[in-house]
């Protein structure tokens, strides 16, 4: 890649010095040198056009790099050299734009497998070994430290492990798992240590195949051609009939030299990638990064959505929703109490209630005396008083008096609760679950008025939480507990409704993202996959920054068209007069010199708004 856009830059700057120093010749006293030195400096433009043209034939494709190549070539043939070199530069400096464009857009994303370790701790005769993932067999023991991604797909070894699944499943709340309970791979260790023995290779893991279904998708998602090429056929069909009925019934091949200079299509060139740039440069300066021009111009036509749920339609992190209390107590007390107490575990669960706390700027005490018992809670002295936080059953086991449990089995889909016994009594309870972002209804309904005609949700959370947490939303459609393949497949279903924008931030919506038309992720809390397989970043954890990006898009998109249609039309004129003798093939290079500054000046306006 680095070494095709160092090659579009070359040829950007030899024609350019090629005109400079054709023009300096005479100068220097070699005035015969001019028109050599010009044809010398077009001949490596027109090489490279011409095996680019190659390809794309065998391909099947045809583009309006033909005329260039035409016009080059018959100027060289006729002897007007400085309109092959003209047509040239400005050929070359269309190409180095749109590739300057892909490679700037792409330059910063992240790894597909950024997020995956290179190395497992190992268990061998009674040591600890760190060792390289391609090197783990099936029957191995790790060691899954906090914080650690679990490397292989293996069998829980401990007593217990809690796992923060919601790269993968979308369920934000960590879940524990028991002696002989299969944890997946990319999942992370939110709780204590725990041991793992292997049951699949890291290449038949779970993430490893998350991997190879992007791959895929990738590989089978059709490529857009550029803007400008969907013109190509009539375009060149009408500059041949024009040059050779010039040729035919004049007799002077001049004429039609000049007819396919001017026809040279450098303002369709120029005006789709200096309009594309500019809208990513627009976007970049909303939190959104857009991959280059073929994501923008399918951004611009969207038919369809599918949003994944959690970290995208929610906040994607548990919150505390209620704080329930029993009679005569005090509901910050109560939760202040537990926070204190909680400031002394790592618990995912722990740390939210500690925020909760901070944020109602409660004053928290240290604890002393704390004993945890990982995945089912904390005891501890707060200010002299006995506290106790974690699940209803842990919590209840811990009363000095049985029956006087009055926390009642959340009946909120995804929610979870929290028990607090004090001195020995059951003192209250905290309710947590993953809330709808704010403002998801007013962006649903002006997705609805950008002409979206579908929205559907795609998930891999249970279908009663999913139903929850969209009751009374405008979608069409809720797709619930669906693994990455299934994802994938209700993309490819839906395009048979128009093309389809697929929004996510997950390891297990990578797959989809990249199967979709345009795929959009949540970069700022997202997974490194997801952001690799998407068109479209969303650098701020703003979902309603996909407004903007339509819009941009849809702006970007028709200043190019306009710029096609206007450069189209201006260059049909300059053909008619060419081919009537009013222009030589060198006032048609500059008169199509003007064309270009033209359609560049109106191109720009993509940079601001309306």
């Amino acid at each position: 890649m680095l070494a095709g856009f160092l090659v579009r830059a070359l040829l950007v700057v030899l024609p350019a010095f090629g005109l400079a120093f054709g023009f300096a010749v005479p100068l220097l006293g070699q005035a015969a040198w001019q028109d050599r030195v010009w044809a010398i400096f077009t001949i490596p433009v027109l090489i490279v056009l011409v095996s680019d043209i190659v390809t794309s034939l065998r391909r099947g494709e045809v583009g309006l790099d033909i005329v260039a190549a035409l016009s080059m070539v018959a100027a060289l043939v006729v002897g007007e050299e400085l309109a092959a070199i003209v047509v040239a530069l400005m050929y070359a400096g269309g190409q180095f734009l749109e590739a300057f464009a892909e490679r700037h857009a792409r330059s910063e994303m992240t790894a597909l497998l950024a997020r995956v370790p290179r190395t497992a701790i190992r268990h061998r005769d009674g040591e600890l070994e760190e060792v390289a993932l391609d090197l783990i067999a099936p029957g191995d023991r790790l060691l899954i430290r906090q914080g650690d991604v679990v490397p292989v797909d293996g069998v829980v070894a401990s007593t217990l492990a809690v796992l923060d699944q919601s790269a993968l499943t979308g369920e934000p709340i960590p879940v524990q798992q028991h002696a002989g309970d299969e944890a997946m791979s990319g999942s992370t260790n939110a709780g204590d240590a725990f041991d793992l023995v292997v049951s699949r290779r890291a290449a038949e893991s779970t993430y490893g195949g998350i991997v190879r279904l992007v791959e895929g998708a990738q590989r089978s998602k059709a490529p857009m051609s550029r803007l400008a090429d969907r013109f190509a056929m009539v375009f060149l069909a009408m500059t041949v009939l024009i040059a050779a009925a010039a040729w035919f019934f004049t007799g002077d091949p001049v004429r039609a030299v000049a007819v396919l200079v001017i026809a040279t299509p450098c303002p369709l060139i120029l005006a789709v990638p200096v309009a594309i740039v500019s809208g990513l440069s627009r976007a970049a300066g909303h939190g959104i990064l857009i991959k280059g021009g073929k994501a923008i111009e399918a951004l611009a036509r969207i038919n369809s959505l599918v949003l994944d749920k959690t970290g995208t339609l929610t906040d994607g992190r548990a919150k505390v929703v209620a704080v329930n209390v029993s009679a005569n107590a005090d509901p910050d007390d109560v939760l202040r109490l537990a926070a204190s107490l909680d400031q002394a575990s790592k618990h995912i669960i722990a740390q939210t209630i500690v925020a909760e706390a901070q944020s109602r700027q409660l004053k928290l005490t240290i604890p002393s005396s704390v004993v945890e018992t990982p995945g089912e809670g904390v005891q501890g002295v707060v200010e002299g008083r006995s506290v106790t936080v974690g699940g209803v059953r842990f919590v209840v086991s811990k009363l000095t008096q049985a029956g006087e449990n009055f926390v009642q089995p959340s009946r909120d889909a995804g929610a979870a609760t929290v028990a607090i016994a004090i001195d020995g009594h059951m003192a209250g309870e905290i309710r947590l679950a993953d809330e709808l972002r704010s403002g998801t209804h007013s962006l649903l309904r002006r997705l609805r008025s950008l002409g979206v005609q579908r929205i559907v949700l795609a998930t891999g959370d249970r279908r009663e939480v999913a139903e929850a947490i969209t009751a009374g939303l405008d979608i069409d459609s809720v797709r619930a507990g669906l693994t990455p393949d299934q994802k994938v497949l209700v993309v490819l279903s839906e395009r048979k409704n128009g093309p389809v924008m697929m929004v996510g931030d997950g390891v297990n919506d990578a797959p989809a993202l990249a199967a979709a038309d345009v795929g959009v992720a949540m970069g700022a809390r997202g997974a490194a996959a997801s952001a690799e397989a998407a068109d479209v970043v969303i650098l701020v954890d703003h979902l309603d920054h996909i407004v903007p990006a339509i819009e941009i898009a849809r702006r970007s998109r028709f200043i190019a068209l306009e710029g096609v249609f206007a450069g189209m039309g201006l260059s049909v004129i300059g053909m008619v007069a060419a081919a009537l003798g009013y222009l030589t093939p060198v006032q048609g290079a500059l008169i199509q010199e003007a064309i270009d500054v033209a359609v560049i000046v109106n191109a720009l306006r993509a940079l601001v708004g309306r």
